[in-house]
């Protein structure tokens, strides 16, 4: 009897044990997936989700501009329009400004 208690350490030891290999075991197995994973994303020129929103934020501002530029450019060219017929109104004979 004094014999048994001995064999449940041991056995626990070793179960304890393998339960040590197994997580380290599952983290190599993780590590290797997750370099896999990012082989093939480079080797496919994909871009990760980060770099993704940085470039569609940078285009819709790049689109805000442009937008706010055209809408400068069409009021510029109205009163250049308004002021060139103010200009050919007051040139016409006969008009007293």
């Amino acid at each position: 009897m004094g014999e048994r208690p001995r064999i449940f350490e041991d056995l626990a030891g070793v179960a304890g044990g393998a339960l040590s290999v197994l997580s380290g075991l599952r983290d190599e197995a993780e590590a290797l997936v997750r370099a896999r994973v990012d082989e093939t994303i480079r080797r496919l020129d994909l871009v990760k989700r980060e770099e993704m929103d940085a470039a569609l934020e940078l285009a819709a501002r790049a689109r805000a501009g442009q937008e706010e530029a055209e809408a400068r450019l069409a009021a510029i060219e109205a009163r250049l329009s308004a002021l060139e017929a103010q200009a050919m109104g007051d040139d016409e004979p006969g008009m007293v400004a």
